[in-house]
C-alpha cells in the first residue's frame, strides 16, 4: 500500500526466446484495482522508452500521486524527472526487498504461471499479442480474492436466467484460460 493516496507501480523484466534474444516487459499496474493500465515489449530497453511509456500510460489529467518502482537499473534519473513533470512523486523500494512492490511481483508470477509457463513466444510481437490477450483477460474475467472475487474491472455478478441454463466455458488467450457464463438450454 503507498501511504497517502492512490499509486501505481511499474516494474521490468525480462524473457528468452527461442531466438536466445532477450525480450523486455514494462507494464504499470494500477494499485487501488490491481488494473494493468500499460504493457510494452522492446528489444532493448532506455530510460527513454521507460519515460515515453510512462507519458503514455497516463494521458492529460489521468496520473496517479505516487509510482512505486524498484532498483532496476533501466529507471535512471531520467524516469523520476519524468514522473515529477507529470505531478507523480517517484517511490523506490529498497534493496532486495521485493515485498514493498507486491502488487507487482504477485502479477509478474501470475504472468509467468498461467501464460509464460504453457508458450513460446516467438518474438516480440507475438509476445506483445500473448501479453494484450491475457491482460485483457486478467482486467476483465480474473478474479482477485484481495477484491472480493471480483475483477480490476469490476465484473458483473451474472444471475442464473432460468433453472434450466447450463453453465458454459468461454475460451480467453487462445484457450488457455476460461470465462464462464450461463446460457439458456435448447
Amino acid at each position: 500500500m503507498v501511504p497517502g493516496g492512490a499509486g501505481d507501480e511499474a516494474d521490468r523484466g525480462a524473457l528468452r526466446g527461442p531466438a536466445v534474444r532477450s525480450l523486455h516487459v514494462l507494464f504499470v499496474i494500477r494499485h487501488g484495482r490491481r488494473e494493468v493500465a500499460r504493457c510494452a515489449v522492446t528489444t532493448s530497453p532506455t530510460a527513454t522508452w521507460v519515460a515515453q511509456q510512462l507519458r503514455e500510460a497516463f494521458p492529460f489529467e489521468s496520473a496517479p500521486r505516487f509510482m512505486v518502482f524498484d532498483r532496476d537499473a533501466i529507471f535512471t534519473a531520467g524516469v523520476p524527472a519524468t514522473l515529477r513533470s507529470m505531478q507523480i512523486e517517484p517511490t523506490r523500494t529498497s534493496y532486495r526487498s521485493p515485498w514493498q512492490n507486491g502488487v507487482a511481483e504477485r502479477f509478474v508470477a501470475t504472468a509467468r504461471q498461467e501464460l509464460l509457463e504453457h508458450v513460446i513466444a516467438l518474438n516480440e510481437h507475438h509476445l506483445r499479442r500473448l501479453l494484450d490477450l491475457f491482460i485483457d483477460h486478467y482486467n476483465q474475467d480474473r478474479t482477485h480474492l484481495a477484491l472480493g472475487k471480483d475483477s480490476p474491472l469490476r465484473r458483473p455478478v451474472e444471475r442464473r436466467p432460468d433453472p434450466t441454463s447450463d453453465v458454459i466455458g468461454l475460451p480467453r488467450v487462445g484457450g488457455l484460460r476460461r470465462r464462464y457464463a450461463w446460457r439458456r438450454a435448447a
